[in-house]
């Protein structure tokens, strides 16, 4: 079975002292490909860095995070544009909207995630979504790109089943990670409702570990927890969601014909 991880931190500090033997894991695991969405400036050299160390496994995506969106954020963007021309990358990301700590910077917030929708439509790549406390206003601010052709995904889906048809309807599939494992959570329903044509995984690692690992760093190695859980809300084979979710996800990334690593 292969896996791909599409969302992750590899490249932060949480993991300097054993980055290595977290690919390696992962490898073991079966998960092929992790993909690192960007967070800002500070971090680039990080994500470059580990994306060059671990070629062709570590692919790496150039964004500005929405909590990372403070006065001189225009020239954040500015560099987040220039690697894109410069660099070769599988999306634009992470950007977004996060009401969640602060409300102080949401205008700028909505015009950088504008900003970044044109972006992945001049490059052609998928835009990755953050969404805290902040899913309406994310559909109004891209609603004017209706019918554009942008597409990508909504990482760690907050929603409910109504929002998740939305996010359909835009052209934008499910990202679904360790929440689905977590009682009481509205994941499972949107799990079951959208069905795995819509759906890829994630594990926003260091964050948002999967149950039992709860409260402790997150990995790449644990995908295979959330595609257990998947595969019992489905009621489908463990490889069939391994084998659904990473077709879905390199359909989306452009990474149907890359070469899975260690295969």
């Amino acid at each position: 079975m292969h896996w791909i991880d599409t969302h992750n931190h590899i490249y932060l500090p949480e993991f300097d002292h054993d980055r290595t033997q977290v690919v390696e894991r992962a490898l073991e695991a079966g998960v092929k490909h992790l993909l690192m969405p960007n967070v800002d400036s500070k971090t680039l050299p990080n994500l470059m860095d580990a994306a060059s160390r671990f070629q062709g496994v570590c692919l790496p995506m150039a964004g500005l995070h929405p909590t990372s969106v403070k006065p001189g954020f225009e020239q954040e963007l500015l560099k987040v544009e220039q690697m894109l021309k410069e660099n070769q990358f599988v999306a634009v990301g992470e950007s977004g909207i996060d009401l969640y700590w602060d409300k102080t910077y949401y205008k700028e917030q909505v015009t950088a995630l504008r900003r970044h929708a044109e972006l992945a439509l001049e490059h052609e790549l998928p835009l990755v979504i953050h969404s805290r406390n902040a899913l309406i206003e994310i559909f109004e601010t891209l609603n004017d790109f209706r019918n554009s052709g942008l597409r990508g995904v909504f990482h760690c889906f907050p929603g409910d089943v109504a929002q998740a048809v939305r996010v359909l309807e835009m052209g934008f599939l499910i990202g679904v990670g360790g929440v689905v494992t977590y009682k009481n959570g509205l994941l499972s329903e949107v799990v079951q409702y959208v069905g795995l044509q819509h759906i890829i995984l994630e594990t926003d690692a260091p964050y948002l570990a999967p149950a039992p690992h709860r409260g402790k760093r997150n990995e790449p190695s644990f995908l295979q927890i959330i595609g257990q859980k998947v595969a019992s809300i489905t009621g489908l084979s463990l490889e069939q969601v391994a084998c659904i979710t990473t077709n879905n996800a390199k359909q989306l990334f452009g990474l149907k014909n890359f070469e899975i690593q260690n295969s």
